[in-house]
């Protein structure tokens, strides 16, 4: 089975998305075509870049993600040097996007397996009109179809790279940041599993969000290890740190983000006391 998958800013409330499927339904019947998001804030591509980074692994090979965020080629306007529609190869799956800085986002410090630029897309003015239906759709299609990679584009090493905060260690000391706020107002950061067992796994820590009277001093496996209504931190299917209030998002409020005013791109600090360092966790406050 074929599949492709789509990632968009375009919002569920016009015709943009049925458009794309219409589109992609009418060109082959043998189509899977599944929606990881539409909601992505418009032209945010890092956001794009982790919605997507965060569940390709469950596709299977040869997979085509087309990622319709902020998708309009960009040639020399404005002194810049171009967003072109591209393909990138990573894990056996292909990835089409304008180069926007959405490919850097999603690798992180990974490589990938071959970057293309789509060619031929100034030969029709009119494709910039539409360019996730009638620029990246079509170069989907003819990887489906069995076209390589070389047919459609021409290979480069160089692609652009979104600027992403990005979590760091300092002595005793992790600073992160917010990067995603989901359906249920759980607070995702960058801070992830392996930089944090770097300290050791049975170090002392509190975890500061916000305020100095709002933290957390354990982290749990899943949300129900504490009570209805109570703030939990855990790590996450994707090994990310997040913080979330057991049960919160009840239709009145809206977990983590309400009750503790969490938003994207808020700092989060997790103190460590390694032995010698201080004699007590209260010692802290």
């Amino acid at each position: 089975m074929k599949v492709i998958t789509l990632t968009t800013d375009m919002g569920l409330n016009d015709h943009y998305v049925a458009s794309l499927k219409g589109t992609l339904l009418k060109s082959s019947h043998d189509i899977q075509v599944v929606d990881i998001t539409h909601t992505v804030r418009p032209f945010d591509i890092s956001e794009a870049a982790f919605h997507v980074r965060s569940c390709f692994t469950d596709f299977p090979d040869e997979t085509v993600h087309i990622i319709g965020v902020d998708s309009e080629p960009i040639v020399n306007f404005g002194g810049s040097d171009g967003s072109f529609p591209s393909i990138m190869r990573f894990q056996n799956q292909y990835f089409i996007s304008c180069d926007n800085g959405f490919f850097g986002a999603f690798l992180g410090e990974n490589k990938s397996q071959g970057f293309w630029r789509v060619d031929d897309i100034l030969s029709n003015e009119k494709l910039f009109k539409f360019p996730t239906k009638n620029v990246l759709l079509p170069a989907a299609l003819r990887l489906l179809d069995g076209d390589s990679p070389e047919q459609i584009g021409t290979a480069s090493t160089e692609y652009k790279n979104a600027l992403n905060p990005i979590a760091i260690s300092e002595t005793n000391l992790i600073k992160g940041y917010v990067i995603h706020v989901d359906h249920y107002g759980n607070a995702i950061t960058n801070i992830n599993r392996e930089l944090f067992n770097r300290f050791g796994e049975d170090t002392p820590f509190v975890l500061y969000f916000k305020r100095k009277d709002y933290f957390i001093d354990i982290i749990s496996e899943a949300y129900n290890e504490v009570p209805q209504g109570e703030k939990v931190a855990i790590f996450n299917e994707n090994d990310f740190l997040e913080i979330a209030i057991n049960r919160g998002a009840n239709g009145s409020t809206g977990g983590a983000e309400q009750l503790f005013g969490l938003r994207i791109n808020d700092m989060i600090r997790v103190e460590f006391t390694p032995p010698g360092s201080r004699e007590t966790i209260e010692s802290l406050f």
